[in-house]
């Protein structure tokens, strides 16, 4: 049993970690220097702070998954919407740094903020604690939001 559950720890992190390496490499290869040229709004995090933040983010992620994968209440339609999820999540970088489409990257963001709210919504109903793991991205990604939202506008 326990031999499972590191597995499938692996394998999640493997799963989710690839969305951030993707997303990662999209931003670090398209950034510049299309994005030191846009005006910023003042409360603009410096970029050091973006790595720490997502990875963490992306291990509350995979563990918020992992637990709901162990408990006997899960569903797969749950699982399979945590899959999708990433999909945006990788999407909005290749969209906003790769192609430099801001309006475009706020629609993904704002579906990718509504399927962040389901997934809270149906990992509390199996386990709070995968819930809970789930409300910082989310609203890091309403701040992210925000900082889009002001880039179109001052760009």
């Amino acid at each position: 049993m326990l031999k499972n559950k590191f597995i499938s720890f692996l394998l999640f992190s493997l799963i989710t970690y690839s969305a951030s390496l993707i997303g990662g490499l999209a931003t670090i290869s398209f950034k510049e220097p299309w994005y030191s040229l846009l005006n910023k709004p003042t409360f603009n995090p410096p970029d050091w702070i973006f790595a720490p933040v997502w990875t963490s983010l992306y291990l509350m992620m995979t563990i918020a998954i992992w637990i709901f994968w162990h408990n006997k209440n899960r569903d797969m339609n749950t699982v399979y919407i945590y899959f999708i999820h990433l999909i945006f999540n990788t999407t909005w970088s290749i969209v906003f740094f790769v192609f430099h489409h801001m309006l475009l990257a706020l629609i993904v963001l704002i579906a990718l903020i509504g399927l962040i709210m389901t997934l809270i919504i149906r990992f509390k109903r199996v386990n709070l604690v995968s819930s809970y793991l789930m409300v910082p991205y989310v609203l890091w990604c309403c701040f992210a939001l925000i900082l889009n939202f002001n880039l179109i506008i001052l760009n």
